[in-house]
């Protein structure tokens, strides 16, 4: 079989961006449970405040 000069070899292939498998934890958002209670308190004291105005 020839290689078409059009077509990509398959170690350009391999090393594509899109072809990597994904890195375990590497996109993992980490938080403490203090900042979560925070945002929860924040998040109820401001819709508490869009009932009192209605």
């Amino acid at each position: 079989m020839t290689h078409n000069q059009n077509e990509p070899t398959k170690a350009e292939v391999q090393t594509t961006e899109l072809n990597k498998l994904p890195v375990p934890g590497q996109d993992d958002t980490e938080f403490s449970a203090e900042e979560a209670a925070e945002a929860f308190e924040q998040d109820q004291s401001s819709s508490g405040m869009q009932n009192l105005d209605r």
